[in-house]
């Protein structure tokens, strides 16, 4: 498996061991399923691509502090249709396409549900690639 946390990550996270913690239960999840999956780190979050970024997680809170909890990841990921589930934030980006927040505070959080939520997003995104002309 490919490696997880890499200096670039852990910078990324420095001075916070809980998200941290959180990165590497997702990170392992989406590279179990998903072999080929690439991460990158950037200024604001580490995104998950498999040709097309598929997920990205990110320190941003999507919610009122008092709605959040103390140590989080914000996991991001789009749909073709908002999610009607209180854990899911959906934001309408264009025609048929909404990119969802889900708040994850503890490891149990990165359960069936929100795996199965970034892999109709994956599966969303790999058909409008196939579609494409530009791929």
């Amino acid at each position: 498996m490919k490696d997880i946390i890499n200096g670039d990550a852990l910078f990324f996270f420095e001075g916070r061991p809980a998200e941290l913690e959180l990165y590497e239960a997702l990170a392992r999840e989406l590279l179990a399923r998903y072999p080929d999956t690439e991460t990158r780190v950037q200024k604001t979050q580490i995104s998950f691509y498999d040709g097309r970024m598929y997920a990205c997680i990110s320190l941003t809170p999507v919610r009122r502090k008092a709605e959040r909890p103390s140590h989080y990841i914000t996991v991001t990921f789009g749909l073709d249709h908002p999610l009607d589930d209180p854990r899911a934030v959906a934001v309408p980006v264009r025609a048929n396409r909404y990119t969802h927040h889900v708040i994850v505070g503890k490891k149990d959080e990165i359960d069936q549900t929100l795996l199965e939520w970034i892999d109709m997003g994956r599966q969303s995104w790999n058909c409008v690639r196939k579609e494409s002309p530009i791929g």
